[in-house]
């Protein structure tokens, strides 16, 4: 599913228009972007929970040649469902 999808079903389903439904959802997502930019948690109740979460820099291993390279600290988006949305996709 894509968002041009999620904008036509729930434009189909509220009886508002697509480009005011499009401009909801993109508002939406910009807003969960920022608030991870800024280091917030955001809680989307019987959904589910996005967090930053910094990985440790390490050493890995270049495939092609075997030699050590280092791989630097990273910061990554995680997500963990919520109760709800796991009994539903079981």
């Amino acid at each position: 599913m894509t968002k041009k999808d999620i904008v036509m079903k729930v434009s189909n389903d509220t009886n508002l228009t697509q480009i005011d439904v499009k401009k909801i959802v993109q508002r939406t997502l910009d807003t969960i972007v920022e608030s991870l930019e800024r280091n917030e948690t955001v809680e989307l109740r019987n959904f589910g929970v996005f967090k930053v979460k910094s990985r440790r820099g390490r050493i890995g291993r270049n495939p092609r040649t075997g030699q050590e390279v280092s791989v630097p600290e990273k910061r990554v988006v995680v997500f963990k469902p919520g109760l709800i949305l796991k009994q539903r996709v079981k």
